[in-house]
């Protein structure tokens, strides 16, 4: 029983107060690169599109198919990302990763909104749909940088 109690403590009320409202939900346009990444273990599904003048995400959109946990992160995500660079998300996805595996804190401003998942650390079943809409936007970024830097 107590194994349940631990898993309805995992869903509080922040976490699900943000995976029900993502930022930046939807699908752009015209993006410069989108990138999908799909859990295995679970089937959960993030479409993440971008717009950068460069070297900054200028714009995002976001398709989360995915659970609580996943929709949380989408959320965090979503939140902080505009503005950023391609070596701030990566940072933030790899600290994110060592966050989850116990071997790291928080992820740095403005991604320590991930602070919220610490709970998730234990659920090792839960971390690839917690890191696909990081992951996601990662890929999506460097896709971006590479045609800009293809066409210039």
């Amino acid at each position: 029983m107590s194994g349940d109690t631990d898993l309805i403590k995992l869903y509080s009320g922040r976490i699900l107060a943000l995976a029900a409202d993502i930022p930046h939900l939807g699908r752009l346009d015209h993006p410069d690169a989108s990138n999908t990444r799909r859990s295995p273990l679970c089937g959960s599904t993030v479409t993440v599109d971008v717009c950068t003048d460069g070297s900054r995400l200028t714009n995002l959109g976001q398709d989360v198919k995915a659970c609580a946990l996943g929709q949380a992160a989408a959320s965090v995500v979503g939140a902080a990302a505009p503005g950023a660079t391609l070596d701030q998300v990566e940072t933030a996805r790899d600290q994110l990763r060592a966050m989850l595996k116990g071997k790291g804190p928080v992820p740095d401003a403005p991604f320590d909104g991930f602070e919220v998942l610490l709970p998730a650390a234990d659920y090792k079943n839960r971390h690839a749909s917690i890191l696909l809409s990081i992951e996601a936007l990662a890929e999506a970024m460097r896709i971006a940088q590479s045609k800009t830097a293809q066409q210039g």
